[in-house]
């Protein structure tokens, strides 16, 4: 990249403009936030800081730490707009008003640097029009920038050039956006709403319609339209609860009147009872209530014909039940839209819309199907884009279909199948190919910068080494091999124990590296429970013991590896996940990782050598910079893993000590296994050593358990923890403390790891731990008995 942006403008301090802020806090850009003053119960208000002050107390939060939040500089427009000449970047979040939007444009030009960037977050004034309005020499310089909301969690960020935008700019933000944002972007055109919300919206408004007219409850069309069809679990009467119905009316109206040409026009309009809902401001959670509502523990849902809440209903389909064993989605799809009953004929209506709506908005939106379908995919969670539906549901069935019911086939379908182009994407050679549209002839899939996808690597020859349910062993080139999870949940259990420990014996003979990695949904959510509770309920004991001490091995061998283990986590990294990051030589995070020794929520304590590493680097490491006072980061340790605290992002992990101030974090998750692999190459390449066995890990003794104790006893009677935790956490006090060794004293690694085990195998005959585990896997929350 040839520009560099280090410090970036934020105008206007809105839910969108303060979270991207944020945001860019997170990427390490240094931000200035400006907004109006107002006068508010005889005091002047400045918004930008009182919106830094909201974020703070966000759920989920748009910052990585909350302490981050003091690197944004908030001011008004009134005074503070010469703090714009010292950012490369400046992005307009205000009102969706042109006028609003050029009136600001005007006082803040003068103080922009020559070489300055100028976007807007507009999600649908056109950008032509915005560029009109300011000087031709930032014509070039100017362009749409579109995040979604939030920007910290949501994936896509459209970039939509003006009439005169650089091209050299374009291609910086693509890079930008993708390698320091950690965004997939997508190239836009400059139509009503670009990509994603078109197309979004149209499938929202249709799926809203089929619901009326059908006589639909709100719950079967979210039950039909969730994860059951490939769609994000907020499905669409949550999603719409989460992105505010004003907003997405706003966006709705916007497409009525500006896509005049639009076939779909009509289904723009919103329904009346939609409507009246935002007319009597129940607008979603920003409200506190929209189409659901939380009273207490339950979930109530509005009655859309009198706008009152009623007790939620359970959407009832027989017929889906037995698709629920299906896991390919590819599978489930062509087997739900082939029932011939309520269910399978709303999916098919909602699927085939939006299906054929895509293409007819092909050449207006987008030149390729390759951003359409990333859009939807990044932008609405959908796991399939429209073209990789017309795929799966086959392009000849479908057509064929929509001619059965005397629907309309899109001239593009026909031309393609008159050519024999059966599909929108293909593999030749094993290289992804997609369709260009213009010449009907199959291209290579544009990459993204520094993105290496595992299936691909594993579908070239000879790339697996070795392959089990549970895990493989892949070649990933450059004397690197990579073991991969592929579990369900990336559950860790004796397949990729075993595999483990095959692959570290195959590295240290055939590789110079490992990573672990994998691409699924998360790293590792720990433990196979279900089999240790089988285990537990039958009394087989010493096999658990097995278990674990298999378990330990398997780290261990991470740990004394000879040559240089990466491990690469991402999303939930819990348990036995966090295990293995713990005991790796370097780790290579993505930003959001979410981290934690979670076992006490199930009863148990970290036994796979996760106890012993966090006494390792909190204790010992204060041991080896000459501290004498060992009892506060003990403390500090034992309530960490004693109270299952989960890390909420990579950089909060490492202030919890679950990582280090020389490991690495990716903000692309997709960037994630090439950043891994040239950490492991890089040690490699300085002349790898395994590091000495430590066997003078500080005794504390008891006394240091004493103190535990006493802290265990006042929280219990404060009422902050249960009987139960308090046993749990005695046991975790007696590992910390070293046992019946003598204070002052060292103890080896073996022998906290057999401490450990023991206190696992303990916790194991305890009926209410039994009762935790049977809760988690039953309800998927802990239980706190």
């Amino acid at each position: 990249m040839s520009r560099e942006i280090r410090r970036a403008g934020v105008l206007g301090a809105g839910v969108m403009g303060s979270a991207i802020a944020a945001h860019l806090v997170n990427a390490g850009i240094d931000v200035v936030l400006l907004d109006l003053e107002i006068e508010k119960g005889g005091r002047t208000l400045n918004l930008a800081a009182e919106s830094v002050k909201l974020m703070a107390k966000s759920k989920p939060s748009p910052i990585f730490v909350g302490d981050w939040l003091k690197r944004i500089k908030t001011g008004c427009f009134e005074r503070d707009l010469a703090e714009l000449k010292n950012c490369d970047w400046v992005i307009e979040v205000v009102k969706e008003d042109l006028t609003v939007k050029q009136a600001l444009f005007e006082k803040v030009v003068p103080h922009l640097r020559a070489d300055a960037i100028l976007t807007s977050n507009t999600s649908g004034i056109p950008i032509h029009q915005l560029s009109a309005a300011l000087p031709e020499s930032l014509q070039t310089r100017f362009c749409g920038t579109h995040f979604f909301n939030p920007p910290r969690y949501m994936k896509l960020l459209e970039i939509i050039p003006g009439p005169k935008t650089d091209s050299g700019l374009v291609d910086f933000f693509v890079e930008f956006g993708e390698s320091c944002l950690g965004k997939g972007v997508v190239i836009a055109k400059d139509c009503p709403n670009f990509i994603a919300n078109r197309i979004g919206v149209l499938a929202m408004m249709g799926v809203m319609r089929a619901m009326i007219d059908g006589e639909y409850s709100i719950e079967e069309v979210d039950k039909l339209m969730g994860p059951l069809s490939g769609r994000p679990k907020s499905a669409v009467f949550k999603t719409a609860d989460i992105v505010g119905l004003d907003t997405f009316a706003h966006v709705a109206d916007n497409l009525y009147e500006a896509a005049t040409d639009d076939e779909m026009r009509e289904h723009f309009v919103l329904p009346h009872a939609i409507r009246a809902m935002i007319d009597k401001g129940i607008l979603g959670r920003k409200t506190g209530a929209g189409f659901y509502n939380k009273v207490k523990n339950d979930i109530q849902t509005i009655d859309l014909e009198t706008l009152t809440y009623r007790e939620r209903q359970r959407a009832n389909f027989p017929s889906v039940e037995i698709l629920k064993n299906v896991d390919d989605l590819g599978e489930r799809l062509r087997k739900l839209v082939a029932m011939d009953d309520r269910a399978g004929n709303f999916v098919w209506q909602a699927m085939s819309t939006v299906m054929v709506y895509a293409v007819n908005r092909l050449g207006e939106v987008s030149d390729d199907i390759v951003n359409v379908d990333r859009a939807m995919r990044w932008g609405f969670s959908w796991e399939l884009g429209p073209f990789e539906t017309w795929d799966v549901l086959g392009v000849q069935h479908v057509a064929d279909r929509l001619v059965a019911e005397g629907r309309a086939v899109p001239e593009l379908i026909n031309k393609m199948l008159a050519k024999g182009c059966d599909v929108f994407y293909k593999r030749e050679n094993g290289q992804p190919k997609f369709l260009n549209i213009d010449n009907l002839t199959y291209e290579e899939i544009p990459g993204r910068p520094n993105v290496i996808i595992l299936s691909d690597y594993k579908q070239s020859a000879n790339r697996v080494v070795k392959t089990t349910p549970g895990a493989s062993l892949v070649d990933l080139g450059d004397g690197v091999a990579c073991l991969e999870f592929h579990s369900k949940m990336n559950a860790i259990g004796s397949d990729t124990i075993a595999m483990t420990q095959y692959a570290v014996k195959t590295v240290e003979s055939q590789f110079d590296a490992l990573v672990i990695a994998n691409q699924g949904g998360n790293f590792s959510a720990g433990a196979n429970l279900m089999l240790l509770l089988m285990e537990a309920q039958e009394g087989n004991f010493e096999d658990i013991n097995l278990m674990i001490a298999a378990f330990q091995k398997a780290t261990s061998s991470i740990r004394y590896c000879k040559k240089p283990v990466v491990v690469a986590p991402f999303g939930l990294t819990l348990g036995g996940g966090c295990e293995y990051s713990l005991h790796a030589d370097g780790v290579e995070a993505a930003a959001e990782t979410y981290m934690g020794l979670v076992e006490v929520g199930v009863g148990l304590i970290p036994a796979g050598g996760g106890t012993k590493e966090m006494l390792l680097r909190h204790v010992g490491g204060a041991a080896k910079r000459g501290e004498k006072d060992l009892l506060t980061p003990l403390r500090r340790l034992f309530e960490t893993v004693g109270m299952g605290k989960v890390a909420t992002s990579a950089a909060e992990a490492r202030e919890f000590g679950f990582m280090r101030d020389q490991d690495g974090v990716t903000m692309n998750l997709d960037a994630l296994l090439l950043a891994a692999k040239s950490r492991a190459r890089a040690l490699a390449d300085m002349g790898y050593t395994p590091p000495p066995v430590p066997n003078d890990i500080p005794v504390l003794g008891e006394p240091a358990f004493a103190a535990l104790k006493l802290g265990l006893y006042m929280m219990r009677q404060g009422g902050y923890i249960s009987e139960h935790d308090q046993t749990i956490g005695t046991h975790l006090a007696r590992i910390l403390t070293g046992g019946a060794l003598t204070p002052g004293t060292t103890m080896t690694e073996q022998h906290v790891l057999d401490l450990e085990r023991e206190a696992f195998l303990r916790l194991c005959g305890e009926r209410k731990s039994l009762e935790r585990i049977q809760h988690m896997l039953t309800k998927g929350k802990p239980l706190r008995n």
